[in-house]
């Protein structure tokens, strides 16, 4: 088992690296959504069967579950940034294939390469954690992390504006264009983040639960098809039981595992990737049953008789609500912690659905319930990352992440498979064609209800944390996942220390918090960087043996060049009230 680390020090993060994370989030949610507006004319489209067709859509969920825990495990030993970009190449690429064919399985490989572009929420959580301060990181996160609905809302009017207007594969083209352009944002803005998690990557882990996903997804997505009592059907979820069991023990005896399965059956992670799974649930009962509801002809009786174009438009509000959520969620959480703001999500999305029973009878009362519940889903998806990233050590957060935002997905995928067989169930035929009922809406909703009502539950029994010490994003900020990196290379397993280490103090011995302390080699080159953390330690490990200058520097207080020498495990505080070498500011 290996550590990789860097003594590089952490590129400060400017001001366009939250836009551009989530600008990344918001394509690949982007790409998820394209094909809402043709999924009933690919069978057409592509020449082949309807049950053929929906392996266009179900290749993207089983790819996108895969590559999701396994990129985030990539990017904590390789590189966030790096990983990143790679999944958004991935999914360039599979947009190219897809625009440029008509056939099927062309079709469905290109649709499997993009769903691989999934792994870009949880890397770009990682990122902010990894770079942000601690009072922008939660409004950073929360943007982030809703950025899947944000593109989702906005993509469905766009891609009905496209359709119906021009040749579909330019929805292909536009995906392939956003990619691009996210790919070279990300290079011109995003800093690589120095942290790197110990080990190397466990195959057979991921090739296990690779294939445990798979057995799961696949009954999961075509279950309505095959028959839900069906041998295939039965028989492939209990296959799925067998090789997770099997690849969970097979887990706890890696040293480097895919994902630590110890620290996810922690309360806090449990529950909360728990909770994840029913938000999931959720968040996409809106998405199918309003545009249905809207696009349905008034002839029926309860039908809005409005166009793809008009009906997208009204659900993406959902979205758009999502994202101005991000900056209340920061204060809420500041305030009172995640917990409670997840609570407080819950419950405006157990309103919304409430609500919206009785709001299915004019176009406006569904973008009513869509505004309702888009703000309750921003609150409880913003609230998920911080409460992973508080149980999970620094160098684990993008394989933590991926974790959870594949719970997500098990909840949207559990919510199709069952909203789609409530609607069929209990639709009537007109003419030979299943048409919805309203009372198929209402069971929906009431599913998504109870949903929130168990996310209440489990919600509940997280523990409870200080507001206060924001305690669950403290070990999130630059200084202190540079502090632990330091730390963790000084202490060298039971070796002798290897640099320097103390803290930092203003004039009255008070601690320094922030305080920017550079090591420089004696050829007067950086050596080294980090910042104080709250009660002014720092730690700096050092690539050799040999005279070094520690100078440190911090707002309102003069700064210090303190020069010192490698070896031994003495503390060097850095007072900044003595008299030192002039640093330039």
């Amino acid at each position: 088992m290996s550590h990789t680390t860097t003594d590089e020090p952490v590129r400060q993060a400017s001001r366009a690296t939250v836009p551009v994370l989530a600008f990344a989030g918001i394509v690949v949610a982007v790409m998820q959504t394209l094909l809402v507006p043709v999924i009933k004319d690919l069978p057409r489209l592509l020449d082949t069967s309807p049950s053929n067709a929906t392996w266009v859509l179900t290749s993207t969920l089983l790819s996108g579950a895969v590559a999701t825990p396994i990129m985030g495990r990539l990017g904590d030993l390789f590189g966030k940034r790096r990983m990143l970009i790679a999944s958004l190449s991935v999914m360039v690429v599979g947009a190219l294939l897809s625009a440029l064919t008509d056939a099927l399985v062309p079709m469905i490989v290109g649709r499997t390469l993009q769903g691989f572009a999934m792994g870009a929420i949880p890397l770009g959580i990682g990122l902010m954690r990894d770079m942000l301060p601690r009072e922008r990181l939660g409004s950073a996160m929360a943007l982030m992390s809703s950025s899947i609905g944000v593109g989702g809302g906005l993509a469905l009017p766009a891609a009905a504006l496209v359709a119906q207007n021009t040749d579909w594969h330019a929805l292909y083209f536009g995906a392939a264009g956003l990619g691009v352009l996210s790919i070279a944002l990300t290079l011109l803005v995003v800093p690589e983040s120095p942290l790197r998690a110990k080990g190397t990557f466990d195959l057979p882990g991921a090739l296990g639960l690779s294939a445990g996903l798979i057995l799961f997804l696949l009954p999961v997505s075509k279950g309505s098809d095959w028959g839900w009592s069906s041998p295939t059907t039965l028989g492939l979820f209990a296959a799925a039981v067998v090789v997770l069991l099997l690849w969970g023990l097979m887990e706890l005896r890696v040293a480097a595992p895919l994902v630590d399965l110890r620290t996810t059956a922690r309360r806090e992670v449990l529950l909360t990737n728990l909770a994840s799974i029913m938000v999931g649930v959720s968040f996409f009962v809106i998405s199918l049953v309003l545009p249905q509801l809207l696009q349905l002809p008034s002839e029926t009786g309860y039908g809005l008789g409005q166009s793809m174009v008009v009906a997208g438009l009204c659900v993406a509000p959902l979205g758009l609500t999502m994202m101005f959520t991000a900056p209340v969620y920061a204060r809420l959480s500041a305030r009172y912690g995640p917990r409670t703001t997840l609570i407080i999500g819950l419950l405006i999305i157990g309103v919304g659905y409430a609500g919206g029973l009785g709001l299915m009878n004019a176009a406006w009362q569904t973008v009513v319930t869509s505004v309702l519940i888009g703000a309750g889903i921003g609150l409880a998806y913003s609230s998920l990352p911080a409460l992973i990233i508080g149980a999970v050590p620094a160098s684990e957060t993008g394989a933590a992440n991926g974790l959870n935002t594949l719970m997500r997905s098990i909840g949207t995928s559990v919510s199709s498979a069952v909203i789609g067989m409530v609607l069929a169930n209990t639709s009537n035929v007109v003419g030979g064609v299943a048409v919805p009922t309203m009372h198929g809406f209402r069971v929906s909703f009431l599913i998504a209800a109870g949903a929130v009502a168990v996310g209440l539950v489990l919600a509940f029994f997280l523990p409870r944390r200080s507001p206060a010490g924001v305690s669950q994003l403290r070990a999130s900020s630059e200084e202190d996942a540079n502090l632990a990196r330091a730390e963790q290379a000084l202490a060298g397993a039971g070796q002798p220390p290897h640099g320097f280490r103390g803290r930092v103090l203003a004039a009255d011995g008070a601690p320094v918090a922030r305080a920017k302390v550079t090591l420089i080699d004696r050829h007067g080159r950086q050596a080294g960087a980090t910042l104080s953390a709250g009660d002014g330690s720092y730690a700096l490990a050092v690539p050799a043996q040999g005279p070094y200058v520690l100078a440190a520097r911090a707002a309102g207080h003069p700064p210090l060049a303190h020069a010192a020498t490698h070896g031994g495990d003495r503390p060097v505080d850095l007072d900044l009230s003595l008299p030192g070498e002039t640093v330039p500011a």
